[in-house]
């Protein structure tokens, strides 16, 4: 009897360590946190902690769903509304503008980017 509430104890420990380190995958353009058997990530995954992940803005999948809940975030992390509230705020700060670039024609280039130098892909 004794033994079984040990390996019980031990078991919801490991349990607890999973959920507070567990891990979810982003892409390298996108602003949401997926499951690793997400189709989102067919062409890019770099792994991140869930913790990590909502420090840093990231929203869940809402096709894979890891942890959909700003509740079940907070509970697994212990991170308050606030904080996710300012991490939240931040990322909408970071806008898409128009490339700065001149086309051959010379022209301004239409394409919108996020980069911190204000030019697309093609103008870098």
């Amino acid at each position: 009897m004794k033994l079984i509430r040990i390996l019980l104890i031990l078991f919801l420990t490991a349990c607890i360590n999973t959920i507070n380190a567990q891990t979810v995958y982003t892409t390298k353009t996108g602003k949401k946190y997926h499951k690793e058997t997400c189709k989102y990530l067919k062409y890019s995954k770099k792994e991140i902690t869930l913790q990590k992940a909502i420090e840093l803005g990231y929203s869940p999948c809402s096709v894979c769903k890891p942890m959909s809940k700003i509740s079940d975030k907070k509970k697994a992390n212990n991170i308050s509304s606030a904080q996710v509230l300012t991490t939240n705020e931040a990322t909408q700060k970071s806008v898409a503008k128009q490339c700065t670039g001149k086309t051959k024609s010379g022209s301004r280039c239409k394409r919108m980017t996020k980069n911190a130098n204000g030019r697309c892909y093609q103008h870098q």
